[in-house]
């Protein structure tokens, strides 16, 4: 009995520092993203220091070639409209459809409609023109922040978020993840290779990808819960209750 009682407080409380761990973690990231944005926009836009911008610039500069253009176009596919409409549509329908796991549905669908619209929020407020002589065809619309990044961040973002909680197999729960997070960082790296976005632009859309993508679970979630304990609940006793009409 006093053993059973032991070993029930020890998983408590490992439960308890491993939630505790979890909370300072994402805590230490959302507000680095949010300092990171901060700093870009006094950078660029109060102190107007291009510094960071022409570092990188030269450095990745000194990497082009055709067959690295070809490599980062590709690259770069994966964070359009073109490619990302139809991946959330299929992956929405999927967890609607087929899985039990309809929330996930709603969260890709809520997800991928707000980031795209404070996309373009923030480069109407920041109105800054893009890089001067691209590698390909001139990119359309205003620099800061990127589209790219921002977007591809919150749509690849959430699938590490659905993959460490749905995929049960260790092994390729974290090669999906380290997949999808080496993804990211291409596809912001593809922008600034192919010059239609700064590196500051890059940053600034991964620091906003960051903010928004873990506001927007921890509201869904809250949406989640209140549901299961308040509108299900309250359906179901309804559909229960009700009498039966007669003929």
């Amino acid at each position: 009995m006093f053993k059973k009682a032991k070993l029930r407080l020890f998983r408590t409380l490992a439960s308890l520092g491993l939630f505790s761990a979890e909370i300072i973690i994402i805590t230490l990231v959302f507000f680095s993203a949010l300092f990171l944005f901060s700093y870009l926009v006094r950078e660029v836009f109060v102190l107007q220091n291009a510094q960071i911008d022409k570092t990188i610039f030269a450095y990745v500069g000194s990497r082009v070639s055709p067959r690295n253009t070809e490599w980062m176009e590709a690259i770069t596919f994966l964070g359009t409209h073109y490619f990302l409409i139809p991946a959330n549509i299929i992956l929405a329908a999927y967890f609607f459809f087929i899985s039990r796991h309809k929330w996930y549905s709603i969260k890709i669908i809520s997800i991928a409609l707000s980031s795209t619209l404070l996309m373009f929020i923030l480069k109407f407020i920041f109105s800054r023109q893009r890089p001067l002589l691209p590698l390909v065809k001139p990119a359309l619309g205003y620099s800061f922040p990127s589209g790219h990044s921002l977007i591809g961040f919150a749509f690849y973002g959430l699938l590490i978020h659905i993959t460490y909680h749905y995929i049960k197999n260790g092994y390729i729960k974290w090669l999906l993840i380290v997949l999808f997070a080496f993804l990211i960082l291409l596809i912001g790296i593809s922008r600034i290779y192919l010059r239609v976005h700064y590196p500051t632009d890059v940053l600034a859309g991964f620091s906003v990808g960051v903010i928004w993508l873990m506001a927007s679970l921890w509201l869904l979630r809250r949406m989640e819960r209140y549901s299961k304990k308040t509108i299900e609940p309250a359906i179901e006793h309804t559909v229960h209750t009700k009498k039966p009409t007669g003929n």
